[in-house]
């Protein structure tokens, strides 16, 4: 009896089940508001260097009078003729300005001035916060498969908090760039931790259409609870306070989810991977007979004592993955679709400013396409699979991608309707693309290096995330190469995910071993010949194997009665 077996026994679609959604919904509240407070804190309006005759002007009429000039936001008039026609220039640097605040919100740029020349300096804090999340998904990924998935959690959750909170207080670039390298450690490692430890124990319709909505709505809440408590707070030291504590509560998860039965089992822990079932079967209201723990038992001491006798001498590490020709080459495919999807999401997903409407309204809108997304990406993985998912919707935003590449050439005569539109299409797209290769890619690594595993290719994917900014900034020379270099990567991404073998349906590795055999054989496009041939879902194999056991207890039961 192997694992997936012994869980549906202890159930897999019950009570406990959806605790561990409702909890992963509270962390994605938090974790979103945590990952886009560096958008938040840093918005910069519309500003104008200070003038005392401009005191008692309208922003309109400001506007008029800068508009004249090549830098509006960072010219500096030494006199401004009443007539509007013959301002005199200053030679001097401006050092204040007039802010016309959306809703009244004070962001940190504002208040340190940190705009024109000094704009760089907000850039280095986030170049530090995605440092910091290099560093810490890695440390962190590390830790998860030594020390546990809930203990590395509660500790990258920590940092998050830390570093946040102690953003408050900076007022210097040094001070700044040194707290959000510590908030950034948490980036992502506070959030992938939970996301194993709930493909590990729920089902594969759960894995689908729950899981996937589960983060697509509660992520939606974050967002749109990260802009409207920064306006109703009114100022980014505020705003920081009041997201950063509640990470804190995600201590409380050590009481409330049970650690990975898979991960123990590969550390050779069959007893405490047992003692984690039972407490599943308490949970789920569930009578697992002892004989059924035993055969487990049996089952993984056949299948995996080698494994794990090796790994008391040498301890399991991912460079293992690189010494068989399968696993070296879906290790390598892997990183692949990481260094090109990531760089495409942030891209996307940050991009809120500029685009005609104030940032606040453009997170909120951008935040109601996750929910439709998360339910049609795990609605489209359980009818046609993780591969023509990731496969078709990263095709379909590189689209989007480049056709609002087209309108932003426009330059002024753009329609910022339109604009809006097709942005939102795009942060549709790339949300179930992103969400597509994530699952794809974590159900592909074996549980015995999953979090070292995933942590190296999420490490590979922020670490080509440094590329964004150069990306947007090639549209200064070509307004289109942005959205060019965007549909080229989406495309890319499409072929390697062609490459990979399909894991619907199919029982995911936990030993190295499995994974080297894992798809063999599978051809690129099989994917389409399955679809074709009307592959059952993957809610109905769930229901057979869920009624499987209970036709052998019933058969077991007539046995021994007289």
């Amino acid at each position: 009896m192997d694992f997936e077996e012994i869980l549906a026994k202890c159930g897999h679609s019950s009570r406990y089940q959806f605790l561990l959604l409702a909890l992963y919904g509270y962390l994605m509240v938090v974790v979103s508001m945590h990952y886009f407070s560096q958008n938040v804190i840093s918005f910069v309006p519309d500003h104008w260097c200070y003038h005392e005759q401009l005191e008692n002007r309208s922003f309109a009429e400001i506007e008029a009078i800068y508009s004249q000039f090549e830098k509006p936001s960072c010219t500096r008039l030494e006199k401004i003729d009443e007539d509007g026609l013959n301002h005199t220039l200053s030679t001097e640097r401006c050092n204040r300005w007039i802010y016309k605040y959306d809703f009244g919100y004070k962001s940190m740029n504002t208040e340190l001035n940190w705009v024109c020349d000094e704009a760089y300096k907000a850039r280095v804090g986030q170049s530090l916060f995605f440092v910091g999340s290099v560093c810490g998904t890695l440390v962190f990924g590390l830790l998860g498969d030594r020390i546990g998935r809930i203990k590395a959690l509660i500790l990258a959750n920590w940092c998050g908090f830390l570093g946040d909170f102690s953003t408050i207080f900076a007022s210097s670039l040094v001070s700044f760039s040194v707290s959000r390298f510590i908030s950034g450690l948490a980036a992502d490692a506070n959030s992938y931790l939970m996301y194993i430890l709930i493909l590990e124990y729920v089902s594969p319709s759960l894995r689908n259409v729950g899981l996937n909505t589960v983060l697509g709505s509660f992520y939606c809440l974050g967002l749109i609870g990260a802009s409207w408590l920064a306006v109703w707070v009114g100022h980014w030291r505020i705003f920081l306070a009041c997201s950063s504590v509640p990470l804190l509560l995600v201590t409380l998860f050590y009481f409330l989810v049970q650690e990975s039965a898979q991960w123990l089992v590969t550390r050779n822990d069959i007893d405490g991977a047992i003692r984690r079932l039972q407490r599943v079967a308490k949970i789920n209201r569930r009578q697992v007979a002892d004989d059924d723990f035993r055969t487990f038992r049996s089952y993984c001491e056949q299948h995996y004592r080698k494994e794990a006798k090796e790994a008391e001498k040498s301890e399991v590490k991912l460079l293992d993955m690189l010494k068989t020709p399968r696993m070296r080459s879906t290790a390598f495919k892997l990183l692949l679709i990481f260094i090109i999807i990531t760089p495409c999401y942030n891209t996307i997903a940050r991009n809120v400013e500029g685009l005609g409407i104030s940032p606040f309204i453009m997170f909120s809108l951008n935040a109601l396409t996750l929910p439709p997304s998360g339910y049609l990406q795990g609605l489209l993985q359980d009818r046609i699979g993780r591969k023509a998912t990731a496969v078709s919707w990263m095709a379909i935003t590189g689209l989007f991608a480049a056709a609002a590449g087209l309108v932003i050439s426009q330059g002024s005569n753009r329609n910022v309707l339109l604009l809006v539109g097709l942005t939102l299409a795009a942060r549709f797209g790339v949300s179930i693309a992103d969400g597509a290769s994530s699952q794809f890619s974590t159900e592909l690594i074996p549980t015995s290096v999953r979090g070292r595993g995933v942590a190296v290719v999420h490490v590979a994917g922020f670490a080509a995330s440094f590329i964004s900014p150069y990306i947007l900034h090639l549209g200064t020379y070509f307004k289109p190469a942005p959205s060019i270099i965007l549909g080229l990567l989406f495309l890319s991404g499409a072929y390697v995910c062609l490459l990979l073998p399909e894991t619907r349906n199919r029982k995911l590795p936990m030993s190295l071993a499995e994974g080297e055999e894992f798809g063999r054989g599978e051809g690129i496009f099989d994917f389409i010949t399955n679809m074709r041939k009307g592959e059952r879902s993957e809610v109905e194999v769930e229901v057979e194997m869920s009624t499987k056991p209970l036709e052998e207890d019933t058969l077991m039961t007539k046995a021994v009665q007289p």
